[in-house]
């Protein structure tokens, strides 16, 4: 297998769960026609087997294919059966070798429920994954399964125990809001930042209390931002203090700062307003709090955006076993193997992309091969 390389070295590794010793079709390959499909655009188990037909030239260049292409519920037995946990492993060490996460990279990390992927016939609740994204390279870093009966509290732990995150700045929102996550993260030499609500009811009231009956903090603590488009203006001021002040906070490791956010909006006549608050490890620096605050919402706009409207996640039925959960990291894994291709002029969405894997066998082999 010549052609996509890293991705059979890393893939290769996932034991096949098939005991039938006269299984016609490779595991390494089932994975890679699907990897393929997908970027192509399949969204469901008929779309994979369609795709890869219609590429069967092109999959022959570097898959031997000895018995052609899969049947629709090969594909769908396969992927219910295939260990979520080495999967996952798969899909972290093939982002590590292509994407360099460097210092000060802002690291959110945020849940996302599969709506169609209940079963309900089997007492199946819909899959949620918990995924982490590096805002600047624009790419999953990784993803866990939360727990049936549970939630995004037990996973995240879960999902830091994998990342490495020395020098980065771990954000979430306040269902991550922790104190034994922000232990985990300054443990690893990572920073936080927290989002507060009615769940960190106390942490919450001390830090609202605080900013009620204090003066505003000095200018260089201050920061205010002023965004509009299509005849909406929003503006956002920044304001921070140091968290000693508020005795209330002393059992948050590593918590430094705390932040108030007042967001004004208009849109013609109508002015709305509402604040909002964060704990967090950084320091006095106002401009790197705000960054981090903003860059947390990419998750949704890059990442959970793209899977629903762009690739149909919430519209996939796709339910048996692991199945949901395994295709899943391979919508994740896909949109990082084409964010990886950009071209050098101008960024392309991710649907053209997809259109052009469809369109022209160059592209899509340079997109498996992560060559510009």
């Amino acid at each position: 297998m010549d052609g996509p390389r890293s991705l059979v070295e890393h893939f290769s590794s996932i034991g096949d769960p098939r005991i039938d010793r006269t299984k016609k079709h490779l595991l390494i390959e089932i994975i890679v026609m699907t990897i393929v499909a997908i970027l192509c655009g399949a969204e469901d188990w008929d779309d994979i087997v369609l795709i890869c037909k219609g590429k069967i030239k092109f999959l022959k260049g570097f898959l031997i294919l000895e018995n052609g292409v899969p049947s629709a519920d090969t594909f769908k037995r396969v992927f219910a059966r295939i260990s979520p946990v080495q999967f996952e492993a798969s899909f972290a060490g093939w982002t590590k070798s292509v994407a360099e996460i460097v210092k000060g990279e802002i690291i959110a990390i945020d849940g996302k429920r599969l709506r169609r992927s209940h079963d309900n016939a089997n007492g199946k609740n819909a899959i949620h994954m918990v995924s982490a994204w590096a805002h600047d390279a624009g790419l999953v870093l990784g993803q866990v399964k939360v727990d049936d009966k549970s939630n995004e509290i037990t996973a995240i732990p879960k999902l830091l125990e994998v990342l490495d995150i020395a020098g980065c700045i771990v954000t979430t929102d306040a269902m991550g809001c922790q104190t034994e996550i922000a232990k985990q993260i300054t443990e690893k030499e990572g920073d936080y930042v927290f989002g507060l609500k009615g769940n960190q009811g106390s942490t919450l009231e001390a830090v609202k209390q605080h900013f009620d009956t204090h003066p505003d903090p000095a200018s260089n603590l201050i920061k205010t931002t002023i965004d509009g488009d299509h005849g909406r203006i929003e503006t956002r001021t920044y304001k921070i203090f140091p968290s000693d002040s508020v005795l209330d906070l002393r059992e948050w490791p590593g918590l430094k700062t705390i932040v108030k956010v007042e967001s004004k909006r208009e849109i013609g006549d109508k002015v709305t307003s509402e604040s909002r608050y964060y704990i967090t490890s950084l320091g006095q620096d106002v401009d790197k709090v705000a960054r981090a605050i903003r860059s947390h919402w990419s998750i949704e706009n890059s990442l959970h955006w793209v899977l629903d409207v762009q690739m149909g996640e919430d519209l996939s039925r796709i339910r048996t076993g692991h199945a949901a959960e395994n295709i899943a990291r391979l919508r994740r894994l896909t949109i990082n193997m084409l964010k990886q291709h950009e071209p050098r002029k101008k960024k392309t969405s991710i649907q053209k992309k997809r259109m052009s894997c469809i369109l022209s066998d160059d592209y899509l082999m340079k997109v498996l091969r992560g060559a510009d």
